[in-house]
């Protein structure tokens, strides 16, 4: 592309964002002290299209050297590649206990506020989702846009179980785990012949279908309302209160120590922190096994993977199963951590940002994955005081790390086991 095409192409592009800001920016209304009048800011639309003008130009520059790259090297293009592969190899190797060790001293660190220990618990919620969503998308191969299904399920399945059968959460842990399971199933079984588009489209609409139902189904899930007091967690019987009911020790007590309401919100980082390592570690043994193998083998072809013998029905639906699974354990968790829910918190915005995860991360990277969590997770918090442009600054962000990094930030998609293993260096 010429120069020319390059300008005229922005120049296009800033008139198309000046005409769709006009009515979303360019107007707001003002308190008059009688009717409401309207202020204009025009120099907000001439900011987006400058912005624009120039990201455009930039992408479309990238793009065409990019492309000329690639023309002229093709080689160097694939080692690029499998160099990209073994940093996620390594990363997934190396990188994961960095993290982790810093995960579990973080609280005691000199800057670990109550601000900070709560965001990290917000963070470790999305990287168990992630960690749960990689086994249908990242291992399978199977585009899920419904994954907010199962995180309400298990999340509501706790907040029922704990007001109305008096289930503590410890208890009612692996029921909504089994619930989250089961609805992975159900979602399986019409789509073991989709694939592609056709796939996310019925997962998305298996989405929807779940947040209707929690809004219309009134008597039990409390519609728009939600289900407010649900039962916060206790360390083993020990509730974290200051005034204890009769007979019963609560958790500074117990210790010795002066009360303080951080106490809890330090357990329960411990305690997602601990259901998210199981999640790791259940992953990485899992794909191993035949049928962690068999879920790389539908990913890469289904067709040759009929033909070895693998059934297919079987393999999607362990893989809708055990990835639902875990967002159940991510919904109990985040139930009993708000102490309230309702269908706002499972919309489709929310699948949107666990799959922008796990794709931004590196589809098979458990290390990308908490990098890629993270950073969506934070990111809106550090541009908040932008207001106004607050998620610009973060789809913009999204944009420039998927121009420079199309593959994820640690791309980590190798087999675990190759057949010849002097080409594919043994096992990963």
């Amino acid at each position: 592309m010429t120069a020319a095409e390059r300008l005229r192409d922005a120049f296009l592009a800033a008139g198309v964002a000046a005409l769709l800001a006009l009515p979303l920016i360019g107007f707001e209304t003002v308190d008059t002290g009688g009717p409401l009048g309207i202020k204009t800011r025009f120099d907000y639309i001439a900011y987006a299209a400058v912005a624009v003008f120039l990201g455009r130009l930039g992408m479309r520059i990238a793009f065409d050297w990019n492309r000329n790259r690639r023309e002229q090297d093709s080689q160097a293009g694939s080692d690029r590649k499998e160099l990209l592969s073994d940093l996620g190899r390594k990363a997934d190797k190396w990188l994961m206990p960095v993290l982790i060790g810093f995960a579990l001293i973080l609280p005691m660190l000199p800057f670990a506020s109550r601000t900070v220990v709560d965001l990290a618990t917000v963070v470790l919620i999305y990287v168990m989702l992630g960690w749960g969503l990689n086994i249908v998308v990242g291992l399978a191969g199977l585009l899920d846009l419904g994954y907010v299904a199962f995180y309400a399920v298990g999340a509501y399945t706790y907040a029922l179980l704990s007001m109305h059968f008096g289930f503590g959460f410890w208890a009612a842990l692996p029921l909504a785990g089994l619930f989250a399971a089961t609805f992975g199933v159900i979602l399986g079984f019409p789509v073991l012949r989709l694939r592609g588009d056709y796939l996310a489209i019925v997962t998305l609409g298996f989405g929807e279908i779940i947040r209707v139902i929690l809004l219309n189904w009134q008597p039990v899930t409390g519609g728009p309302a939600g289900i407010s007091g649900i039962q916060r967690p206790s360390f083993f019987g020990f509730p974290f209160s200051n005034d204890p009911p009769d007979g019963t020790t609560s958790f500074h007590q117990l210790f010795g120590l002066e009360f303080a309401s951080i106490h809890r919100i330090i357990f329960l980082y411990y305690v997602i922190l601990a259901l998210a390592l199981i999640t790791n570690i259940f992953t990485m043994r899992i794909r191993k096994l035949p049928v962690g193998r068999a879920w790389e083998a539908l990913r890469e072809d289904e067709i040759a993977c009929t033909a070895l013998g693998i059934n297919p029905t079987n393999t999607k639906l362990t893989a809708f199963a055990i990835g639902a699974m875990f967002g159940g354990f991510a919904g109990s968790f985040f139930a009993t951590r708000q102490g309230f829910i309702s269908p706002e918190s499972f919309s489709f915005i929310e699948s949107a940002v666990i799959l922008a995860i796990v794709v931004l991360g590196g589809m098979g990277s458990q290390a990308g994955i908490v990098l890629a969590a993270a950073f969506l997770t934070l990111l809106p918090e550090v541009a908040r005081e932008f207001a106004l442009f607050r998620m610009l600054a973060f789809g913009a962000a999204m944009v420039l790390i998927m121009v420079w990094r199309p593959q994820g930030l640690l791309a980590h998609r190798e087999p675990t086991i190759r057949l010849n293993a002097a080409a594919g260096k043994g096992t990963s």
